[in-house]
């Protein structure tokens, strides 16, 4: 008889995962299929739920495997991450007891993320959160302070990679004046993205809009701080669709209190799903919506796709688009 082995797919926000794939292909395999909607309250609980499971099917960084979860997991033999990284999952600590963990890369176009950013930007931009929850109350205008038009404002880009490069054409295309920093960037790759290379310092102090296009690191890890908010301008707005700890949130609550600056647009925050009574949510100038970069279905079928291929390739003993190659020349733990 062929070993039968449970394989959970994790942080199914949107209830899609099932009609989004053709699992089949992988229950005429034996592989029985369960589906969490919800998020783990706790390390703890992520233990409990999934010590049956041998395969685990990872939704980008929605569930956070750090080694403390993963040396819990005794049944573990495989994991599947969709995309192609994630800061949140310890890969030496999967290494070290011999579990392979394959992506699922080469998505196609950053055309969702970017869009998305773009668009939260705007939000930001006439305060259309605000416009439509006084809509909704019979309620009609409601003063003018945080209407701002983009055409000839400075749109300050932190990161001038793919995601920062479309951002910077779409600045263009409204006619904004366009800035970019990054601890890599030189001015001649700034003007190749489509932006003006300008110091760290330049860029904040002078930009209407900032908006963050990095990946999370050590060295980005709280890159923006209480001090370089302060340099802001007081009518400035910051949008950040990559990853909550760029931005210190205590520093950030804190300069949306004082009016250090006007507004901010967020995706992203340091534990995720926010939770309902987090000080964001006290705050009437920042818009709030919850990482929805990549939620669109062509990215959805995508991932799922690319699970089962993995699964499939982990099955026949030579898997692939593996985060930890280095896994195949040790034994399991």
């Amino acid at each position: 008889m062929p070993q039968t082995f449970k394989l959970a797919l994790l942080d199914d926000y949107q209830k899609v995962a099932l009609r989004l794939g053709d699992w089949d292909r992988l229950k005429k395999r034996g592989i029985d299929i369960t589906v969490f909607h919800e998020p783990f309250t706790s390390v703890d609980d992520a233990v409990q739920r999934l010590a049956p499971f041998q395969i685990l099917g990872l939704l980008r960084e929605r569930t956070a495997f750090p080694r403390a979860l993963i040396e819990k997991l005794p049944n573990l033999k495989f994991m599947v991450l969709t995309g192609a990284r994630a800061a949140s999952l310890d890969d030496k600590a999967a290494t070290a007891r011999g579990i392979p963990i394959s992506t699922t890369p080469g998505g196609g176009s950053n055309a969702p993320t970017a869009e998305l950013g773009w668009a939260l930007l705007m939000m930001c931009a006439r305060d259309l959160a605000k416009a439509e929850r006084l809509a909704r109350q019979g309620k009609w205008h409601d003063g003018i302070e945080q209407m701002v038009v983009l055409e000839g404002k400075r749109l300050g880009i932190l990161g001038l990679g793919k995601l920062g490069s479309r951002a910077a054409r779409y600045g263009k295309a409204f006619g904004m004046d366009v800035v970019a920093w990054s601890q890599n960037l030189t001015p001649e790759k700034a003007e190749a993205g489509g932006a003006r290379y300008v110091s760290k310092d330049e860029l904040l102090a002078t930009s209407d809009f900032v908006s963050i296009h990095l990946a999370l690191s050590d060295r980005t890890r709280g890159l923006i701080g209480a001090a370089d908010l302060a340099k802001m301008k007081k009518t400035a707005i910051l949008v950040n669709t990559s990853r909550g700890p760029i931005v210190d949130e205590a520093a950030l609550v804190a300069a949306l209190k004082n009016r250090t600056i006007m507004h901010a647009g967020l995706d992203v925050y340091d534990k995720e799903p926010m939770s309902a009574d987090h000080p964001f949510t006290k705050l009437d100038n920042i818009t709030l919506i919850p990482h929805l970069g990549y939620v669109v279905e062509e990215s959805y079928r995508h991932f799922y796709d690319g699970t089962i291929k993995d699964v499939e390739a982990w099955l026949d003993g030579k898997p692939i688009n593996l985060l930890n190659p280095e896994v195949l020349n040790k034994k399991p733990a």
